[in-house]
């Protein structure tokens, strides 16, 4: 496996592949490690956690940079990942305990109730585009819960998987309770089949998703699937357009487009719809694209050169089938995985930039006739992870949310992840949720305990 830095093609490092009987062994070490680590306080648990968030805080800078240089994140993005990723540990060092308390429930019984328990070692098979934040948002509820983890990470940031492994090292965790297999993606099903492995997580491509998700069914073992989304940002007529359009551009071109929860479809009723056009086309030519390593820098490179021509390609056939385009929408000359930020506009629900994830910085716009149409095109997608809704009629808004089909609507904001609340998608997008208090329910068994 190669880390190729997509900002200039050079190589950054190469990692070899782990043998199969390597895998095997470590699915037992994993399976020996859990037997002692379900019974570690929560207090011993917290401590580590805390210790891992103060490792993540110190050395940021260092994990920053690797982010940027393996997968080509603006450095300011991520370092900000990295301090979210001491967020999400510190909160479930918190709260973890509160969390799994048995609950009480009043029966026939003199005493009943049920508890949270434990699964066992679990795969987490995680992508390039947030390579710390996707991982720490499954390691620390888990690794709180008395669950072990084994992560197989993408391929081209080897380097990220390889210095958490030794951040939970530095932090206190035994042997074991967190571990990397540096593995091909052709590999995940005979590991999923594996019976060490209780159940499996994955953040990825819908292809990629159902073909884990069918490994784990067949093996009736738990999953949760974090997938793509086609995010709707609808803007009704009464915003304050600047305000929104700064915003719109804020959420669609966070980590250079590549963004599961970005706005991809700006839709955008009739009546302000050229205004918000003219704002929208503005702030895009004013991003500083260019080396992702200068604070200043607001798009940075793709993180392959196999994704930047998907992307084109998909603009391209987006105006064939009678998108137009208003800037942008090729690769720059230059060296690097580097596209132009775009914008598209004239896109229908039948257009394959309304129906596919565009993952990149590539931004739609579709024009709604009125509110109920503007619903409905949000709803007219086989996706359903995030959605944006902005008017300043909160009383509408608040009638709206329910009939906006997603797994979070964000009502005056950005969709973004956050440890306090929930996180996961419905349709295509996937099922089960990760973060909040949901996130660590999902990877334990809820046990009733009937004492006549």
């Amino acid at each position: 496996m190669k880390s190729i830095n997509p900002a200039n093609g050079e190589l950054i490092g190469e990692y070899p592949v782990w043998t199969e009987q390597q895998v095997t062994e470590q699915l037992q070490f994993s399976a020996n490690a859990y037997k002692e680590w379900r019974e570690t306080s929560f207090d011993s648990r917290k401590k580590m956690m805390l210790n891992l968030a103060s490792g993540l805080k110190s050395d940021k800078e260092i994990y920053a940079r690797l982010i940027t240089n393996e997968m080509g994140k603006p450095i300011s993005e991520s370092t900000a990942e990295i301090e979210k990723c001491a967020l999400v540990c510190e909160f479930y060092a918190e709260r973890a305990e509160e969390f799994l308390q048995p609950v009480p429930v009043e029966t026939s019984a003199s005493h009943s109730y049920f508890r949270y328990d434990p699964l066992g070692p679990v795969l987490a098979v995680m992508p390039w585009n947030f390579p710390f934040w996707q991982v720490f948002r499954f390691l620390a509820p888990n690794l709180m819960a008395g669950n072990v983890g084994l992560l197989k990470h993408a391929s081209n940031v080897q380097g990220c998987a390889i210095a958490i492994q030794q951040l939970t090292e530095e932090a206190g965790f035994p042997p074991h309770v967190w571990s990397t297999l540096p593995l091909k993606s052709s590999a995940i099903e005979k590991v999923i089949d594996s019976p060490h492995i209780k159940a499996v997580t994955l953040t990825g491509s819908e292809e990629a998703g159902r073909a884990v998700a069918g490994q784990a069914g067949k093996q009736i073992k738990k999953s949760v699937l974090e997938l793509g989304g086609s995010d709707p940002f609808i803007v009704l007529a009464d915003v304050d357009i600047d305000d929104v359009a700064a915003k719109a551009i804020k959420g669609r071109m966070q980590n250079t487009g590549q963004s599961c929860i970005a706005a991809k479809r700006f839709i955008v009723q009739t009546e302000i719809i050229k205004e918000f056009k003219d704002a929208l086309v503005s702030r895009i030519e004013s991003l500083k694209v260019g080396d992702p390593l200068d604070e200043a820098t607001d798009i940075g490179p793709m993180a392959r050169q196999d994704l930047r021509e998907e992307l084109h390609t998909q603009v391209e056939k987006s105006v064939q089938q009678g998108g137009v385009l208003v800037c942008g929408g090729k690769p720059l000359d230059r060296v690097g995985s580097y596209y132009a930020p775009t914008l598209l506009e004239n896109i229908k629900p039948d257009n394959i930039a309304f129906q596919e994830e565009m993952f990149g910085p590539v931004a739609v716009l579709v024009e709604a006739n009125d509110v109920d149409h503007a619903i409905q095109l949000a709803n007219d997608s086989s996706f359903g992870l995030g959605g944006s809704l902005w008017t300043k009629n909160i009383e509408l808004a608040d009638k709206l949310v329910p009939r906006i089909e997603s797994g979070a609507v964000f009502v005056n904001e950005i969709v973004k992840s956050d440890p306090r609340i929930s996180f996961g998608g419905i349709k295509n997008s996937g099922y089960g949720r990760e973060l909040g208090k949901p996130g660590i329910h999902e990877f334990v068994n809820v046990k009733t305990v009937w004492i006549a």
